[in-house]
């Protein structure tokens, strides 16, 4: 694998692209070190170059840059930014816009400069969904970007299918690591990558006195991705686990920490019948696979869980709310409830899927397609598979796809 490889991103550039010039911030969110510089300023630039704007004409400020410190403050930003436009149409571009006090008045400004279109990253999602929907009142437009989905990794990386799978799946999708070529380099930057980046990021934005705790909440939330949980369960696993007390407002407060820095994401019950989701317990998926992993000294590869938070990851990816569905059904007379993994919503559209890593037998199967099967409406269900299966359509419209396919073909849902 060669270093000088190209990451398109090009769904994510087509965002930006569509929204040039209409008035609003575009806010380009997600995890750090997901692409979003690369994706502003490298092949946004690109755009913009190619499409005839001069460079002097394109303002880029990178706030994580240790040389642009100064500009952190909000009038020394406004005044850098203000003196750089003359005649016709400008782009600022401005990286891990969190790092600079009131930026949301500068950015306000910069809305009544009429030759400005502004650009913007950031990496917590808590000044996103607080301050830019309070100060902005709809003037912000967000682009979210995740790491790497697989079907980008597997084109960029483009080496056989089980080779980028395995690989995917023990590193995960951040764009640095699909650049290194040994393990153990993967392996010591996403564990260097969490502590250093993310977990001090989390600590000095929320001034969290005790990042022990923090620290160990993440290998339990890591542990047990797939599995339902809620703070007071977790409080319990503290007692059990860690021998140390922590309260369940302490432990909710951390993971509310943890969603902000797109690190998790919370996954709710869905009443499927009775159509209302159920707040507690729910499921934690991580962003990215690779830094679960890591977080666990890449120890516990159970196959079924990771296959689980791809799968999810995917269909978040894919522009889905997505939502851990509960069924009831009768079995020898009892009344029992059961899970689907994942019921996926997209406006009028609908999924419900299974996540199995292999269908061995006809009991696996019909374990597998109980739950889809009580649903009772027209929505499809789909069992993606772990190997690579043909694709078919049983005697009950439940639809078995493999892995390969599911991931590969952005059209996979409605095959």
């Amino acid at each position: 694998m060669e270093a000088k490889m190209v990451i398109a991103r090009s769904g994510y550039l087509q965002k930006l692209i569509d929204r040039k010039h209409n008035g609003l911030v575009k806010i380009v969110t997600g995890i750090r070190r997901c692409g979003k510089s690369y994706l502003l300023f490298t092949l946004f630039k690109q755009h913009l170059l190619s499409s005839g704007v001069p460079e002097d004409r394109i303002i880029q400020i990178q706030l994580d840059d240790r040389q642009n410190k100064a500009l952190r403050n909000p009038d020394a930003c406004d005044e850098f930014v203000r003196s750089r436009i003359g005649e016709g149409q400008h782009y600022v571009l401005l990286d891990e816009v969190q790092m600079m006090p009131e930026f949301e008045d500068v950015l306000n400004g910069f809305l009544h400069i009429e030759n400005l279109d502004t650009y913007v990253t950031g990496s917590n999602s808590k000044f996103l969904s607080t301050d830019i929907i309070t100060e902005f009142r709809g003037r912000g437009d967000e682009v979210r970007v995740p790491p790497l989905s697989f079907a980008e990794y597997h084109a960029a990386i483009n080496e056989n299918w089980d080779d980028d799978w395995n690989n995917y799946a023990t590193y995960g999708g951040l764009p640095y690591v699909a650049l290194l070529k040994a393990d153990n380099d993967k392996a010591a930057y996403l564990q260097r990558l969490f502590t250093e980046t993310y977990l001090r990021d989390i600590i000095e934005r929320n001034k969290v006195k005790n990042d022990g705790e923090l620290s160990d909440l993440v290998d339990i939330v890591a542990s047990a991705i797939g599995s339902l949980t809620n703070p007071q369960k977790l409080e319990n696993a503290f007692k059990t686990v860690k021998r140390v007390a922590i309260s369940a407002p302490t432990i909710k407060k951390y993971l509310g920490y943890l969603e902000e820095a797109f690190i998790i994401t919370p996954s709710k019950r869905y009443d499927v019948k009775g159509r209302k989701h159920i707040s507690t317990p729910l499921k934690y998926y991580f962003e990215d696979i690779g830094l679960r992993n890591a977080r666990l000294n890449f120890r516990q590869q159970e196959e079924t869980h990771i296959l689980e938070n791809i799968l999810f990851n995917e269909l978040i990816v894919r522009g889905f709310q997505v939502d851990v569905g509960i069924v009831d059904i009768t079995k020898g007379g009892q009344r029992k409830r059961v899970e689907i993994d994942f019921v996926a919503n997209q406006g009028s559209r609908r999924y419900y899927l299974q996540s199995a890593f292999a269908l061995p037998d006809a009991e696996k199967r019909a374990q597998e397609e109980r739950p889809l099967l009580a649903v009772g409406d027209s929505f499809k269900k789909i069992i993606v598979v772990g190997s690579n299966v043909k694709l078919s359509r049983d005697e009950n419209g439940v639809v078995t796809i493999g892995l390969k396919e599911f991931l590969l073909n952005p059209d996979s849902l409605d095959l």
